[in-house]
């Protein structure tokens, strides 16, 4: 297998290489004709006003005690006999995320954290259905010219507004590199070929909070697919569903992944919902009207 360092190719990277996947804050944008779209925050705005904007709560993410769940199965079974036609699909859904929400670990029982994100540099490669796929940190003096040149193309250039010289790009990483580590930019190596470029950052730290009721330790995900060649194929979701596992096994006190693809491109959201993402809303951001996917910890076995 060829090595996961992205600088393998990328100062001989196609030209033509660009895309768009993504869902996240309210800053950069990400889209294209075939997986998602993004953007970033910086903000240093904590998540004070969330759901501010006037948007309800996601009921589909409230969950009843395991003891109510639990003496109303019994009083069903008991009263009335099994029922097999009303309903029961959707109580079993409501306690296996009971279940797994009561098997988050206790704060009590995790490490006090010295990272917002949980070091993602450590997190390692993982396994996927087309192949090794890692994510490495940005370093600007190595990858800046592939990336640059991604952002140029039409296709990404629509969501990102990140094309024109390469300082434009160079100017949005760095904000994040430099920051209080609130985002990490990273490069997607596939099977030892960088082929993506990706943003993990606090949703609930970022200015997209203030558009929807975000909880401690949401995750945000941006994407781009770069290459030509590796859109249209479906790795948008494939590797959707990848990092957002990653995140979920690596950042025990996180509970859902989002992402805010623009609502106009299609393939970006049914790339999030073929990597287990739940449409929840539609919420409108400074520059575009969003959708918000959310991806819970509770339903990922299920989804």
């Amino acid at each position: 297998m060829a090595s996961a360092d992205p600088t393998a190719d990328a100062s001989t990277a196609d030209p033509a290489m660009a895309d768009v996947n993504a869902g996240a804050g309210s800053t950069a944008r990400s889209d294209a004709g075939s997986d998602v779209d993004s953007s970033t925050g910086a903000d240093p705005d904590p998540a004070a006003d969330s759901g501010a904007s006037g948007h309800g709560e996601d009921t589909m993410d409230l969950r009843l005690p395991d003891e109510l769940l639990a003496f109303v199965a019994d009083e069903t079974s008991d009263s009335h006999g099994a029922r097999p036609d009303q309903g029961t699909a959707q109580l079993s859904v409501s306690t296996a995320a009971s279940r797994e929400a009561s098997a988050l670990p206790a704060l009590s029982a995790l490490p006090i954290q010295d990272d917002l994100l949980d070091h993602v540099a450590d997190w390692g490669p993982t396994d996927t259905p087309v192949g090794t796929f890692h994510l490495v940190p940005v370093r600007v003096e190595r990858d800046l010219p592939l990336i640059s040149r991604w952002m140029n193309d039409p296709a990404a250039a629509a969501f990102w507004e990140l094309s024109g010289p390469q300082h434009v790009t160079e100017t949005h990483v760095l904000s994040q590199l430099t920051g209080d580590g609130r985002s990490v930019p990273c490069i997607g190596v596939l099977d030892g070929t960088p082929m993506s470029y990706w943003e993990i950052y606090r949703a609930d730290l970022d200015p997209l909070a203030r558009h929807y009721p975000a909880r401690p330790h949401d995750t945000g995900l941006h994407l781009l697919v770069g290459a030509v060649a590796d859109r249209g194929r479906g790795l948008g979701g494939l590797l959707l569903r990848a990092v957002a596992d990653l995140v979920l096994a690596h950042r025990p006190f996180c509970a859902r992944v989002i992402a805010e693809p623009d609502i106009r491109n299609t393939p970006s959201i049914a790339a999030f919902l073929t990597a287990g993402f739940r449409f929840s809303a539609e919420v409108d951001l400074p520059h575009k009207r969003a959708a918000l996917m959310v991806r819970d910890r509770a339903l990922r076995h299920i989804l």
